[in-house]
Protein backbone atom coordinates (compact mmCIF):
# COMPACT_ATOMS: atom_id res chain seq x y z
CA UNK A 1 0.00 0.00 0.00
CA UNK A 2 2.61 2.63 1.00
CA UNK A 3 4.57 1.33 -2.41
CA UNK A 4 1.46 2.22 -4.49
CA UNK A 5 1.59 5.42 -2.88
CA UNK A 6 4.89 6.17 -3.33
CA UNK A 7 4.68 5.02 -7.03
CA UNK A 8 1.66 7.71 -7.31
CA UNK A 9 3.37 10.50 -6.20
CA UNK A 10 6.38 10.28 -7.90
CA UNK A 11 4.33 10.06 -11.14
CA UNK A 12 2.34 13.30 -10.21
CA UNK A 13 5.75 15.11 -9.50
CA UNK A 14 7.11 13.92 -12.57
CA UNK A 15 3.88 15.46 -14.44
CA UNK A 16 4.17 18.75 -12.47
CA UNK A 17 7.98 18.81 -13.51
CA UNK A 18 7.41 18.14 -16.91
CA UNK A 19 4.19 20.65 -17.52
CA UNK A 20 5.58 23.95 -18.29
CA UNK A 21 5.06 26.92 -15.88
CA UNK A 22 2.07 29.54 -16.37
CA UNK A 23 3.19 32.85 -18.12
CA UNK A 24 2.28 35.74 -15.85
CA UNK A 25 -0.53 37.93 -17.27
CA UNK A 26 1.37 40.99 -19.13
CA UNK A 27 0.94 44.58 -17.60
CA UNK A 28 1.99 46.81 -20.47
CA UNK A 29 -0.95 45.52 -22.73
CA UNK A 30 -3.20 46.65 -19.69
CA UNK A 31 -1.32 50.05 -19.38
CA UNK A 32 -1.65 51.07 -23.06
CA UNK A 33 -5.76 49.65 -23.04
CA UNK A 34 -5.97 52.48 -20.04
CA UNK A 35 -3.97 54.82 -21.63
CA UNK A 36 -5.80 54.62 -25.05
CA UNK A 37 -9.26 54.29 -22.72
CA UNK A 38 -8.11 58.09 -21.39
CA UNK A 39 -6.65 59.77 -24.65
CA UNK A 40 -9.95 58.71 -26.32
CA UNK A 41 -12.00 60.13 -22.87
CA UNK A 42 -9.85 63.49 -23.07
CA UNK A 43 -10.71 63.56 -26.75
CA UNK A 44 -14.54 63.07 -26.74
CA UNK A 45 -14.98 65.63 -23.93
CA UNK A 46 -13.00 67.86 -26.06
CA UNK A 47 -15.23 67.42 -28.74
CA UNK A 48 -18.48 67.70 -26.99
CA UNK A 49 -17.18 70.89 -24.90
CA UNK A 50 -16.95 72.55 -28.37
CA UNK A 51 -19.72 71.47 -29.52
CA UNK A 52 -21.53 72.52 -27.01
CA UNK A 53 -19.25 75.41 -26.51
CA UNK A 54 -20.69 76.09 -30.62
CA UNK A 55 -24.47 75.71 -29.91
CA UNK A 56 -25.24 77.69 -26.94
CA UNK A 57 -23.14 80.32 -28.66
CA UNK A 58 -25.64 79.98 -31.49
CA UNK A 59 -28.71 79.41 -28.88
CA UNK A 60 -27.56 82.93 -26.92
CA UNK A 61 -27.21 84.77 -29.99
CA UNK A 62 -30.68 83.86 -31.38
CA UNK A 63 -32.34 84.46 -28.13
CA UNK A 64 -30.58 87.88 -27.49
CA UNK A 65 -30.87 89.18 -31.07
CA UNK A 66 -34.80 87.90 -30.59
CA UNK A 67 -34.46 90.13 -27.17
CA UNK A 68 -32.99 92.73 -29.00
CA UNK A 69 -35.61 92.86 -31.73
CA UNK A 70 -38.58 92.62 -29.00
CA UNK A 71 -36.66 95.74 -27.30
CA UNK A 72 -36.80 97.84 -30.08
CA UNK A 73 -39.94 96.63 -31.56
CA UNK A 74 -40.99 98.31 -28.16
CA UNK A 75 -38.93 101.17 -28.20
CA UNK A 76 -38.73 102.01 -31.66
CA UNK A 77 -42.69 103.21 -31.87
CA UNK A 78 -42.33 105.01 -28.74
CA UNK A 79 -39.57 106.90 -30.49
CA UNK A 80 -40.86 107.69 -33.77
CA UNK A 81 -44.28 108.09 -31.89
CA UNK A 82 -43.13 110.85 -30.01
CA UNK A 83 -40.72 112.39 -33.30
CA UNK A 84 -43.89 112.20 -35.28
CA UNK A 85 -45.94 113.51 -32.58
CA UNK A 86 -43.54 116.25 -32.71
CA UNK A 87 -43.17 116.32 -36.43
CA UNK A 88 -46.95 117.02 -36.42
CA UNK A 89 -47.31 119.46 -34.09
CA UNK A 90 -44.56 121.77 -35.62
CA UNK A 91 -46.26 121.23 -39.32
CA UNK A 92 -49.63 122.02 -37.61
CA UNK A 93 -47.88 125.25 -35.58
CA UNK A 94 -46.68 126.13 -38.99
CA UNK A 95 -49.95 125.62 -40.72
CA UNK A 96 -51.97 127.42 -38.24
CA UNK A 97 -49.01 130.58 -38.20
CA UNK A 98 -49.45 130.52 -41.79
CA UNK A 99 -53.54 130.56 -41.49
CA UNK A 100 -53.47 133.34 -39.02
CA UNK A 101 -50.93 135.71 -40.40
CA UNK A 102 -52.82 135.33 -43.59
CA UNK A 103 -55.64 136.00 -42.33
CA UNK A 104 -54.53 138.89 -40.20
CA UNK A 105 -52.79 140.42 -42.79
CA UNK A 106 -55.86 140.11 -45.20
CA UNK A 107 -58.19 141.65 -42.88
CA UNK A 108 -55.53 144.87 -42.40
CA UNK A 109 -55.19 145.07 -46.43
CA UNK A 110 -58.58 145.00 -47.06
CA UNK A 111 -59.30 147.26 -44.32
CA UNK A 112 -56.38 149.56 -45.34
CA UNK A 113 -57.94 149.62 -48.93
CA UNK A 114 -61.27 149.87 -47.68
CA UNK A 115 -59.87 153.61 -46.22
CA UNK A 116 -59.82 155.20 -49.05
CA UNK A 117 -56.97 154.82 -51.38
CA UNK A 118 -58.44 152.12 -53.96
CA UNK A 119 -60.26 154.89 -55.10
CA UNK A 120 -57.08 156.12 -56.83
CA UNK A 121 -58.55 154.51 -59.99
CA UNK A 122 -55.85 156.01 -62.84
CA UNK A 123 -52.99 155.97 -60.37
CA UNK A 124 -50.77 153.34 -62.37
CA UNK A 125 -46.96 154.87 -62.99
CA UNK A 126 -44.05 153.95 -61.16
CA UNK A 127 -41.69 150.76 -60.85
CA UNK A 128 -44.74 148.33 -60.15
CA UNK A 129 -46.40 148.57 -63.31
CA UNK A 130 -43.00 148.41 -65.19
CA UNK A 131 -43.63 145.38 -68.17
CA UNK A 132 -45.75 144.36 -70.79
CA UNK A 133 -48.44 142.76 -69.14
CA UNK A 134 -48.94 146.54 -67.40
CA UNK A 135 -48.71 148.47 -70.52
CA UNK A 136 -52.44 148.74 -70.88
CA UNK A 137 -53.08 150.23 -67.13
CA UNK A 138 -49.89 152.80 -67.55
CA UNK A 139 -51.20 154.10 -71.20
CA UNK A 140 -54.66 154.24 -70.24
CA UNK A 141 -56.09 157.72 -71.27
CA UNK A 142 -60.26 157.86 -71.28
CA UNK A 143 -61.54 158.67 -75.01
CA UNK A 144 -64.83 160.26 -75.24
CA UNK A 145 -65.66 160.11 -79.23
CA UNK A 146 -69.50 159.91 -80.41
CA UNK A 147 -70.70 156.27 -81.79
CA UNK A 148 -69.61 156.53 -84.85
CA UNK A 149 -65.84 157.36 -84.71
CA UNK A 150 -66.24 154.23 -81.45
CA UNK A 151 -67.53 151.97 -84.91
CA UNK A 152 -65.35 152.94 -87.33
CA UNK A 153 -62.73 152.07 -85.04
CA UNK A 154 -63.13 149.08 -83.42
CA UNK A 155 -65.66 146.01 -84.38
CA UNK A 156 -66.31 144.76 -81.18
CA UNK A 157 -68.33 147.15 -79.21
CA UNK A 158 -70.64 145.60 -76.67
CA UNK A 159 -73.52 146.80 -74.10
CA UNK A 160 -72.80 145.41 -70.33
CA UNK A 161 -74.15 146.87 -67.43
CA UNK A 162 -75.24 149.78 -68.57
CA UNK A 163 -72.61 150.70 -70.36
CA UNK A 164 -70.94 150.36 -73.64
CA UNK A 165 -67.11 148.43 -73.94
CA UNK A 166 -64.74 148.44 -76.93
CA UNK A 167 -62.02 145.44 -77.52
CA UNK A 168 -58.73 146.12 -77.76
CA UNK A 169 -55.27 143.88 -77.58
CA UNK A 170 -56.68 141.63 -75.19
CA UNK A 171 -58.81 144.07 -72.87
CA UNK A 172 -62.40 145.64 -72.29
CA UNK A 173 -62.27 149.65 -72.48
CA UNK A 174 -65.02 151.47 -71.94
CA UNK A 175 -66.46 153.31 -74.57
CA UNK A 176 -66.83 157.33 -73.07
CA UNK A 177 -69.40 159.16 -75.14
CA UNK A 178 -70.58 156.23 -77.20
CA UNK A 179 -73.88 156.72 -75.43
CA UNK A 180 -73.75 160.43 -73.86
CA UNK A 181 -75.47 160.04 -70.95
CA UNK A 182 -73.55 156.97 -69.96
CA UNK A 183 -70.85 157.19 -66.84
CA UNK A 184 -68.36 154.09 -65.49
CA UNK A 185 -68.21 152.96 -61.96
CA UNK A 186 -64.69 151.89 -63.13
CA UNK A 187 -62.69 153.79 -65.60
CA UNK A 188 -59.87 151.76 -66.71
CA UNK A 189 -59.02 148.33 -68.35
CA UNK A 190 -60.09 144.89 -67.58
CA UNK A 191 -57.96 142.11 -68.84
CA UNK A 192 -59.79 139.35 -70.93
CA UNK A 193 -59.71 135.89 -71.65
CA UNK A 194 -61.25 133.14 -73.39
CA UNK A 195 -63.76 135.43 -75.25
CA UNK A 196 -65.66 136.44 -71.91
CA UNK A 197 -67.31 139.72 -71.82
CA UNK A 198 -66.35 142.19 -69.03
CA UNK A 199 -69.07 141.50 -66.89
CA UNK A 200 -68.21 137.60 -67.26
CA UNK A 201 -64.70 138.05 -66.10
CA UNK A 202 -65.63 140.41 -62.92
CA UNK A 203 -68.22 137.72 -61.88
CA UNK A 204 -65.32 135.17 -62.21
CA UNK A 205 -63.24 137.46 -59.98
CA UNK A 206 -65.43 137.72 -57.36
CA UNK A 207 -66.18 133.91 -57.31
CA UNK A 208 -62.33 133.54 -56.73
CA UNK A 209 -61.99 136.57 -53.92
CA UNK A 210 -64.98 134.91 -52.22
CA UNK A 211 -63.85 131.40 -52.20
CA UNK A 212 -60.84 132.83 -50.72
CA UNK A 213 -62.45 134.92 -48.27
CA UNK A 214 -61.67 138.32 -49.71
CA UNK A 215 -65.35 139.48 -50.86
CA UNK A 216 -68.22 138.85 -49.48
CA UNK A 217 -70.41 141.17 -51.53
CA UNK A 218 -73.08 140.26 -54.33
CA UNK A 219 -71.53 138.54 -57.44
CA UNK A 220 -72.88 140.93 -60.06
CA UNK A 221 -70.13 141.29 -62.51
CA UNK A 222 -69.43 144.68 -61.39
CA UNK A 223 -66.26 146.31 -60.83
CA UNK A 224 -67.32 148.75 -57.88
CA UNK A 225 -65.91 149.69 -54.66
CA UNK A 226 -66.21 146.78 -52.60
CA UNK A 227 -64.56 144.35 -55.55
CA UNK A 228 -61.80 146.61 -56.20
CA UNK A 229 -60.98 146.69 -52.33
CA UNK A 230 -61.17 142.88 -52.47
CA UNK A 231 -58.66 142.92 -55.75
CA UNK A 232 -56.43 145.27 -53.89
CA UNK A 233 -56.20 143.24 -50.59
CA UNK A 234 -55.92 139.98 -52.63
CA UNK A 235 -52.71 141.19 -54.49
CA UNK A 236 -51.03 142.90 -51.72
CA UNK A 237 -51.26 139.66 -50.21
CA UNK A 238 -49.85 138.29 -52.94
CA UNK A 239 -47.09 140.48 -54.12
CA UNK A 240 -48.54 141.56 -56.91
CA UNK A 241 -48.65 145.27 -57.92
CA UNK A 242 -51.54 146.39 -56.62
CA UNK A 243 -53.51 147.91 -59.92
CA UNK A 244 -57.24 147.41 -57.67
CA UNK A 245 -58.04 146.35 -61.20
CA UNK A 246 -58.61 143.25 -63.32
CA UNK A 247 -55.06 142.74 -64.56
CA UNK A 248 -53.49 139.47 -66.37
CA UNK A 249 -51.02 138.79 -63.25
CA UNK A 250 -54.20 138.87 -60.70
CA UNK A 251 -56.06 136.68 -63.20
CA UNK A 252 -53.41 134.12 -63.57
CA UNK A 253 -52.69 134.31 -59.68
CA UNK A 254 -56.09 133.29 -58.91
CA UNK A 255 -55.89 130.50 -61.57
CA UNK A 256 -57.80 131.94 -64.03
CA UNK A 257 -55.68 132.03 -66.61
Amino acid sequence: MRGRNSQEFRARREVAAKTPAARPVSTTAATARDRQASVDRNRNLAVNRDRNVAVNRTSDFDANHERTAAVNRTRNPDVNGFRNANEFRGRNNVAINRNRNFAVNRTANAAYYRGGNVRVTNNWRGDAFRGQRYAAFRNYHRQWHDRGWWRSHYDRIIFVNNGWYYWNAGYWFPAWGYAPYVSYVYDGPIYGYNGLSPDQVTVSVQEQLAAAGYYDGPIDGILGPMTREAIAAYQADNGLAITSAIDEPTLATLGLV
